[in-house]
C-alpha cells in the first residue's frame, strides 16, 4: 500500500473512484437529488483544479488505485475508497495521512462529514461545529455536518 500525489493524467482514475463510490454508497443514505448534487459537485473541473494545486492523493494497493483524498489548507475533501476495498483499513490510512499533513501546519483538521462517514469521524475524536442543509433537485435536501479535530 502506498499513497502518491496525483498528477493531471490521474483525473479519470480519481473521478472513477469518486463517482463509483458515491453511486454505490450514497443512495443508501441520501435521496436522489442529494446524490446527483454530490456527483455534480465532484466534477472533472473541481477534481482537476485540486490536482493542479497539488492537493490530491491516490492510495494504491498492489498496483490498483483504490482510494483518494484531497487535502486543502486545514480541510479534508473527497475522501473515497472503492466499495470493494472498504473495511480493510484503506480509508483509515488515507485519513491518517491527511490528518498528519494538515496538523503539521494547522491547529485543527476540518471536514464536511457525509452521513456514511460521520460515525468514523466521531470515533476519531471529531466534533460537530456546524450543521448544513442544501436544497437539491426534486425538492430533496442534502444534510451534513462540518466537523473538527483539534490538535
Amino acid at each position: 500500500m502506498k499513497i502518491v500525489k496525483a498528477q493531471a493524467g490521474d483525473l479519470d482514475v480519481i473521478k472513477e473512484i469518486t463517482q463509483t463510490t458515491i453511486k454505490a454508497i450514497y443512495p443508501k443514505y441520501y435521496p436522489a437529488g442529494a446524490v446527483d448534487f454530490f456527483l455534480a459537485h465532484h466534477s472533472d473541473e473541481h477534481i482537476l483544479s485540486d490536482v493542479l494545486e497539488g492537493n490530491v492523493y491516490i492510495l494504491e494497493v498492489e498496483g490498483a488505485s483504490v482510494g483518494t483524498v484531497t487535502v486543502s489548507n486545514d480541510n479534508i475533501h473527497r475522501l473515497f475508497v472503492l466499495p470493494e476495498y472498504q473495511h480493510k483499513g484503506y480509508g483509515k490510512a488515507l485519513l491518517d495521512f491527511a490528518e498528519k499533513e494538515i496538523l503539521n501546519t494547522h491547529e485543527y483538521v476540518q471536514i464536511d462529514a457525509s452521513l456514511p462517514a460521520k460515525k468514523l469521524y466521531i470515533k476519531r475524536g471529531y466534533k460537530e461545529i456546524e450543521y448544513n442543509i442544501i436544497d437539491t433537485d426534486n425538492g430533496d435536501f442534502l444534510c451534513y455536518d462540518v466537523m473538527r479535530l483539534e490538535k
